[in-house]
């Protein structure tokens, strides 16, 4: 599949409309509205971090939990045909689907922290976070997703197409370089940026990993026991 133009911008000013359409139900169901608005923009940040990474890194190699090999190994057992690289919502949102993804996503209560949070999830792999690219998902299955996507070999298009366009400029970079008599000097400089970005990839990956929620919850999170004792799940 092939990466469009949209691939160079992963989080666009598009994404503030999910942040603010996120934070509309906070009147409905009664939540404070700046709590809501806390945990949107948590979620974009997330969304932001973790598109950075698959664009500094080849996916197929990332590790984004402990537990990378279950999640992957209960995610294909149960939905080996699942279609990842472009979600249908259908899949993720119906009825039927709700009752096939739950008891997998209870599957990693107390093994993924805040497994249920609320996180952005792309429909089409090859595409950035925009408005009509993105849909709200647990974070359990955020991760199961995501995971596949790498393994499978679905994500690397974001990241070759970043890396082209690197190496392009790289080129242009170049040939600047032959006239100039600081050439040398941006050399060096370069040496510099990709150690700082070897720093900054494993950062981002420790940033990606489940941190307390702060109580930053939706009012269906908060809702942690159904009548027949399950935890609610926010769908």
């Amino acid at each position: 599949m092939e990466a469009t133009g949209e691939t160079e911008k992963p989080v666009s000013g598009e994404l503030i409309s999910v942040a603010h359409a996120l934070s509309l139900p906070a009147e409905s169901y009664g939540n404070d509205p700046d709590i809501e608005m806390a945990w949107a923009m948590r979620a974009m940040q997330h969304a932001e971090v973790y598109y950075k990474l698959i664009s500094s890194v080849d996916p197929q190699f990332l590790k984004l939990t402990k537990v990378d090999d279950q999640i992957y190994s209960e995610f294909r057992k149960n939905f080996e045909k699942l279609r990842i690289d472009i979600l249908d919502p259908e899949e993720l949102k119906s009825v039927s689907a709700k009752e096939k993804w739950r008891p997998f996503c209870l599957k990693f209560d107390g093994v993924i922290e805040d497994f249920n949070y609320g996180t952005l999830l792309r429909l089409d792999c090859s595409q950035g976070y925009t408005e009509e690219n993105t849909i709200f998902a647990p974070r359990i299955q955020f991760f199961a997703i995501e995971i596949a996507r790498n393994r499978e070999g679905h994500n690397k298009v974001v990241y070759t197409s970043v890396q082209d366009k690197e190496e392009e400029k790289g080129a242009n970079r170049g040939e600047k370089e032959k006239t100039n008599k600081g050439g040398e000097k941006e050399k060096e400089a370069n040496k510099g940026i990709n150690k700082h970005d070897e720093t900054s990839i494993e950062e981002l990956t420790r940033l990606l990993q489940p941190q307390n929620s702060s109580g930053l919850r939706t009012t269906e999170e908060k809702q942690s026991r159904s009548e027949d004792g399950e935890e609610a799940l926010p769908y």
